[in-house]
């Protein structure tokens, strides 16, 4: 799986197996720094057992749930994911490295590699209340007005490339 070189201070990569507790780990502390605090209990709790369930792990070891990491000297301080052909499932990146690159330089890798490997034509996220400012400024669309479901806010998005 190769991307197409994009230029960041820090190593951005696919990730190994014996990443995948650390990743998950940094994706929930920054869940619930910016995002649980909009959510309800059943909410909390539907996302962390969707990160901690053997469903998205076996299907990562399987080759069929992508996940990209960013990493400033060995440490996870991002990450992005892509499940169902071309649905971003997950970007986060560490509090401490919001707006420098991180998050926007994964989803270029991720878009980038959906189009020139996989031949996709288009990116979609469910996005959270936090993050859908983000996507627009990503050049993603709204689908679909903000939802909930099982305690999960989402706004349906999509990226044409």
């Amino acid at each position: 799986m190769n991307t197409k070189t994009i230029w960041s201070p820090y190593e951005i990569r696919w990730a190994r197996p014996e990443e995948w507790r650390p990743v998950m780990r940094m994706i929930w502390r920054t869940f619930m720094k910016f995002e649980g605090k909009e959510y309800s209990e059943e909410g909390i709790r539907n996302f962390f057992y969707f990160i901690t369930g053997n469903e998205l792990y076996t299907l990562f070891l399987r080759g069929e749930y992508l996940l990209m990491v960013a990493l400033d000297e060995g440490n996870i301080i991002g990450a992005g994911s892509v499940r169902n052909r071309n649905h971003l499932s997950l970007l986060f990146v560490d509090e401490n490295y919001h707006r420098m690159g991180v998050g926007c330089t994964i989803l270029e890798k991720l878009c980038e590699y959906l189009k020139t490997e996989v031949g996709e034509r288009y990116m979609s996220v469910q996005a959270a209340p936090y993050a859908v400012n983000f996507y627009r400024k990503q050049g993603f669309r709204t689908v679909r007005p903000e939802m909930e479901y099982g305690g999960i806010r989402v706004t349906l998005m999509e990226k044409i490339f």
